[in-house]
């Protein structure tokens, strides 16, 4: 699992989407970052009939993410595939 960049060819408009396993933390998991002023609970993941959750988001091409979870009880974790982390979290440059 991993965060995704996708871009429509057709329209050229960018989507991160944030995709977990579900059984990575009990209770419910948020996209925190930058992309929501570090707003806990604005992006929650849903979960999925295939054993994840998960959230897409609209970005702009060029933005720069950083992100981190938040799960239930004010566990925050770091995307167990991000390939760039820095003290702040994980690094997602579209």
């Amino acid at each position: 699992m991993a965060v995704q960049v996708l871009t429509d060819p057709k329209t050229s408009k960018t989507k991160v989407k944030f995709l977990l396993p579900d059984d990575i933390h009990d209770g419910p998991v948020s996209a925190v970052g930058t992309f929501n002023d570090w707003t806990p609970g604005k992006h929650r993941l849903i979960k999925r009939a295939n054993g994840t959750r998960s959230i897409t988001l609209d970005v702009l091409p060029g933005e720069e993410i950083t992100f981190r979870y938040l799960g239930s009880g004010g566990r925050w974790f770091d995307d167990p595939d991000i390939a760039e982390l820095h003290g702040d979290g994980g690094i997602v440059r579209v």
